[in-house]
């Protein structure tokens, strides 16, 4: 505690009415000087004493409590500090600090860290270096008489530094001590643009079929090698979910495209990585992860009804409720050696497009079916030879079978017959019976979780086609266990069979109906090839920071999966049977990035937080973000690995607040003293006692009177 004395004035009149009675008592004291009036001098006196008596001057007496200056140090502990020598340099500088500060009496030293582990989950962490969150966080509570300064000990990648530069005010200087080298290089892959959602299965020559010049999907890239080294390639890699890699071969600082397709539904994560340079600070951001999500344009259904019947306005009712399915149907109604007299130019509107339908536009369909077709000369031969290799090459085929299937006319016994699953054996079964759920088929996803526990609660079909499934999944039965619903692979498509044409009972309610549209909406989806309607298949969620593994698989024992966090680690997850083929696990994860699943034939990736991180973009040391604010504030950067820690100098307000010593070259860092402080008590006292201005104010009129009566 300290006492402070000064001296104020306190007027007991309004300094105006002051200056008024002194301008009048002036001109009169001078009128007397004039005329050489007797007592004069004593009427001088008196009047002064007035004066003072009306100014009141008083003696103040402050008890003052000294309050310290408030110097805060942020250190940067991100990811980026681990590079090199840089983390041991800030500590040693923080160390340095520490003792020249700590013991001084006037100065109170706040350490913050910030860019680590501060609370927050790392996959919740999606903003960089945020220093200035930080300092703002430590000085909520300081006034700004009380900064002396700022201290900041980073390799100078932070990624909320305030702009413009001069907008930073927090009343003392901000000092950067930066802890790379002015010399680094590094090599880095940025994604200058990327897609966030793409058509599936749309490569340029289907676009082109619709009258549309398109073009695949695209990425805008960049390699750079920094500082620039000129010209010259790097190869670039392309991985889309966990498969085999696509090679790029790029020029350096220039950006390219890379061309993709998509195709499934729903997220594809694409993995990009560029060689290794020469000179590499850290390989984290030679990758990047770009997550496409693939939607499905309207798909295209050929539907082909061989003869019409109830079932027919099921699927045409099925099929255009649907906004996103083009469907084209046709009946063949009238076969081509039909010997009725009706004239040809009233047979149809139009001629029937077999050649554009069979064979121009057959790659187009997402989805064909045959209802209750059978042979009738209307499809020669090289058509559904046509169909078939569509199968093969990728295609979706779903035959609904009725009683012409077990005649020669069947589609069988055509060249399509060399993709179809079930052979006829010529019964047919007309007798009531209810579908049943195989136990391949309560694990499989097209039919699991469909049969309601088992219990006989669908309505009843009245007809069923025999057939021989010779290497097909039988999901569900019917007369006396017999296949009923059959799935098949061929090449690189997919074939289902409904062998029975009755669906059309459910979809009418009778007896309480079953779910067709449900069955049938899997069933196409499946075909389709949609991710979740796979039998056998691995995935992988992020929910917030935990991580949801689904294993669908048709083999009901247990099983374990590896996960691979985004840094290598890996850890065995059991996963738990939870019934219609699925085995669940979710664990809680706390690092961001790409995770990668394997149950040791399948694969998932799933991104957890942000993939690309600011804080592994740029891991070059530097000084562009932070100087010109340190400028701003009048403080300093610091390269510690050119002048090792700086003296720290205490320097009173409107002095240099760096500089360098004139002995060994080293950089020294001001901090303000501010000697700021509060009052605690105050004491008043006039400084002309009240009786000494009533003796020479009345003494001195008296003195004059007397004079001017002699």
């Amino acid at each position: 505690m300290a006492v402070e004395t000064s001296f104020t004035l306190a007027p007991l009149l309004p300094w105006p009415a002051i200056a008024v009675l002194g301008a009048l008592a002036t001109i009169t004291v001078a009128l007397g000087w004039l005329k050489r009036a007797r007592g004069r001098g004593w009427r001088t006196v008196a009047l002064i004493a007035v004066a003072a008596a009306l100014a009141n001057p008083t003696v103040s007496l402050e008890d003052r409590e000294k309050l310290p200056d408030i110097a805060v140090v942020v250190v940067d502990d991100s990811a980026s500090q681990d590079i090199g020598t840089r983390r041991e340099r800030s500590e040693a500088a923080l160390e340095v600090i520490r003792q020249a500060l700590e013991e001084a009496d006037d100065l109170e030293l706040r350490v913050v860290r910030a860019g680590g582990a501060s609370g927050e989950s790392a996959p919740a962490r999606t903003g960089g270096t945020r220093l200035f969150e930080a300092l703002s966080r430590a000085l909520a509570d300081v006034p700004r008489q009380r900064v002396a300064g700022i201290i900041m000990i980073t390799d100078g990648q932070v990624h909320d530094a305030p702009e413009p530069a001069n907008s930073f005010a927090p009343g003392g200087p901000l000092h950067v001590l930066v802890t790379g080298e002015r010399s680094e290089t590094d090599r880095r892959l940025v994604v200058v643009e990327a897609p966030s959602y793409g058509i599936v299965g749309k490569p340029l020559e289907r676009w082109l079929s619709y009258g549309v010049v398109g073009k695949p999907l695209e990425i805008k890239v960049r390699v750079e090698d920094k500082p620039g080294a000129g010209g010259g390639f790097a190869r670039i890699t392309l991985s889309r979910d966990g498969g085999p890699p696509e090679e790029f071969r790029v020029r350096l600082g220039l950006e390219a495209v890379i061309d993709f397709t998509l195709d499934h539904a729903g997220p594809t994560v694409l993995e990009l990585e560029v060689e290794e340079g020469k000179q590499e600070l850290t390989l984290d951001n030679n990758r990047a992860v770009v997550v496409v999500n693939g939607v499905h344009d309207r798909l295209r259904v050929l539907l082909v009804s061989g003869e019409p019947h109830p079932g027919e306005r099921v699927w045409r009712s099925l099929l255009k409720a649907d906004p996103a399915v083009d469907l084209i149907h046709f009946t063949i109604l009238r076969p081509l050696e039909s010997q009725d007299r009706a004239p040809a130019n009233e047979l149809s509107l139009i001629s029937f497009p077999i050649l554009e339908l069979f064979q121009d536009k057959l790659h187009e369909y997402d989805l064909i079916i045959f209802d209750r077709y059978r042979r009738r000369g209307v499809l020669p031969p090289e058509y559904l030879r046509n169909i078939a290799g569509y199968v093969e090459a990728g295609g979706a085929l779903l035959t609904v079978v009725g009683p012409a299937y077990s005649t020669p006319s069947s589609l069988y016994y055509t060249p399509l017959g060399s993709v179809l699953p079930g052979t006829p054996t010529g019964r047919i079964y007309t007798q009531g019976f209810r579908p049943r759920v195989t136990d391949a088929g309560g694990r499989h996803p097209v039919t699991a979780d469909l049969s309601d526990g088992g219990r006989p609660a669908w309505g009843r079909w009245f007809r069923q086609i025999e057939v021989e499934p010779a290497r097909a999944m039988v999901l569900m039965t019917g007369v006396d266990g017999r296949p009923l619903l059959i799935l098949d692979r061929v090449g690189e498509g997919r074939v289902a069979q409904l062998l029975s044409d009755h669906l059309w009972l459910w979809a009418r309610g009778f007896e309480g109906g079953g779910p067709q549209a449900e069955l049938l909406r899997r069933l196409a989806h499946w075909l389709m090839k949609e991710p979740e309607l796979e039998e056998n298949s691995l995935g992988a969620t992020a929910l917030g920071n935990q991580l949801e593994i689904v294993r669908r698989s048709l083999d009901p024992g247990p099983g374990a999966v590896e996960v691979t966090a985004p840094s290598g680690a890996v850890r065995s997850v059991e996963l738990k049977p939870e019934g219609g083929g699925r085995a669940t696990a979710r664990i809680t994860v706390d690092e961001a990035g790409l995770y990668r699943v394997s149950d040791g034939r399948l694969e998932a990736l799933a991104a957890v937080g942000t993939l690309n991180p600011l804080e592994a973009a740029e891991v070059r040391a530097t000084d562009e973000r932070l100087g010109p604010i340190a400028e701003a504030t009048g403080g300093a950067v610091l390269w510690l690995a050119e002048t090792g820690p700086p003296d720290i100098r205490r320097v009173h307000p409107g002095r240099d607040l760096h500089g360098r010593d004139r002995i060994g070259g080293g950089g020294w860092i001001g901090l303000k003293a501010n000697g700021d402080y509060v009052v605690r008590g105050l004491k008043l006292a006039p400084l002309l006692p009240a009786g000494l201005i009533l003796v020479l104010g009345l003494g001195g009129l008296i003195l004059a009177w007397r004079r001017e009566g002699i």
